[in-house]
């Protein structure tokens, strides 16, 4: 691109060069021509006007006394009627410019100039003209090379910024050059690698996402199916393949919440549910890891609550932070339920250490995590409240306490208060 733009630059300056230096140099011979015959005839003139006088004056007219009057490369010819010729000055050879004038008194004056004066002249004239042509060449390359070098830089930069969209690297780059086309083109790619980055953001969002939350249910339902294989009892089988069945289901929903999120995060299915079905299914779910792990999971507080939220989304932030005392924590694990206002609260808290100082509300940010575990639990846990219209906190760090709050529906039946933790 650079030696086209400078090639065609060149060829553009090439031609007005010689359409306008054409036409100046034979412009400039004429007038040169002109001037030359335009001297010599007034040469003659004044010459003759010299003759005249000194023949008015009975004075002599000859070569001594005219000469001084012949300047330079000149030759006169002086013929008066009755006398000699008169010449005076070196005659030219070859070519000449010569003029003739005739006196008041009968004599002729003729002068004459070697036509080399002029073609010297003429010559001096076509070396400047060719100078200067020859400083336009210059100053046109010089003026080409950086005008190529400044729109194709930009596009080789241009064309960088395309290959690294294309190797997987989104990183805008923010350069501008000064050329609204090259511009334009700069804000493109620059839009295409941020809605790009955006998109990988959200794809590796999803995966981890995906991982975290499918894992919780998965090891519900392995455990099932251990309980299956290690009895006999056709009661205790047909219980745990009904719990089973409920925990594919649920799998089912976290799977059809994760893509619809994916398509649309602002897309939400909140409905009026009652709280006491989603607890007690995360009691029966989670009652064989902690009874593995030697410890209890209970619940207590309001019942037949009812609150506006998506049971799956609510049934997953419970799991993440059951998981996450069963984890991190200690003792018994309480889920108790409470009212606030116009809003439903399921705290869930434990008997272990609490958080960290270090990590405080951080906590609940992206990988922000305490010992062994990936960091994006209670993340993604507020996200999935905040989508419902709730919200997740951490109402104290030591003991750790975490209240989901919800929108309360108004009550079908009298609520029970439960001042007893009951064992589930």
């Amino acid at each position: 691109m650079r030696r086209r733009l400078i090639q065609s630059t060149l060829a553009v300056v090439l031609v007005v060069i010689a359409v306008f230096g054409v036409s100046l140099v034979i412009v400039e011979t004429r007038t040169i021509s002109n001037s030359a015959q335009e001297r010599v005839d007034s040469e003659a003139v004044r010459l003759a006007s010299i003759v005249d006088s000194r023949l008015l004056g009975a004075q002599t007219v000859d070569a001594e006394v005219l000469k001084e009057q012949v300047a330079g490369e000149r030759y006169a010819v002086i013929r008066i009627p009755g006398e000699p010729v008169i010449e005076v000055g070196a005659k030219p050879a070859g070519d000449v410019i010569s003029a003739t004038e005739k006196g008041e008194e009968g004599e002729t004056v003729t002068v004459q100039e070697p036509r080399s004066s002029v073609t010297r002249e003429v010559g001096r004239t076509l070396l400047i003209i060719g100078a200067v042509a020859l400083l336009a060449v210059i100053a046109a390359v010089l003026l080409a090379v950086r005008q190529a070098n400044k729109l194709a830089s930009p596009l080789t930069d241009l064309a960088e910024t395309a290959e690294r969209l294309g190797s997987g690297d989104p990183r805008p780059r923010h350069k501008r050059y000064g050329v609204h086309e090259l511009d334009r083109v700069a804000d493109v790619l620059d839009s295409s690698a941020e809605r790009i980055a955006r998109m990988l953001t959200a794809e590796r969002r999803l995966a981890a996402d995906a991982s975290h939350q499918l894992r919780t249910p998965l090891t519900a339902l392995s455990m099932r199916l251990e309980e299956i294989t290690l009895t006999d009892d056709p009661d205790t089988v047909k219980e745990e393949a009904t719990i089973a069945l409920t925990q594919v289901e649920r799998l089912t929903d976290v799977v059809e919440r994760l893509l619809t999120n994916a398509r649309d995060p602002r897309t939400g299915s909140a409905v009026s549910f009652d709280l006491d079905e989603v607890i007690q299914q995360q009691l029966a779910e989670w009652r064989p890891a902690y009874r593995s792990a030697g410890r209890a999971i209970v619940s207590s507080g309001k019942r037949h609550l009812r609150a506006v939220g998506t049971p799956g989304a609510v049934a997953q932030v419970l799991a993440a932070l059951i998981e996450n005392s069963l984890m991190h924590g200690g003792g018994t694990v309480a889920l108790r339920t409470r009212v606030t206002g116009n809003q439903a609260v399921i705290e869930v808290t434990d008997e272990g250490p609490g958080v960290p100082a270090d990590l405080g509300a951080r906590i609940f940010e992206r990988a922000i995590s305490g010992r062994n575990s990936t960091g994006i639990g209670l993340a993604v846990a507020r996200d999935l409240a905040e989508a419902d219209g709730g919200r997740l906190e951490m109402l104290q760090a030591q003991p750790a306490v975490f209240g989901l709050f919800l929108s309360r529906t108004p009550l079908k039946k009298p609520t029970v208060e439960e001042p007893e933790p009951t064992v589930r």
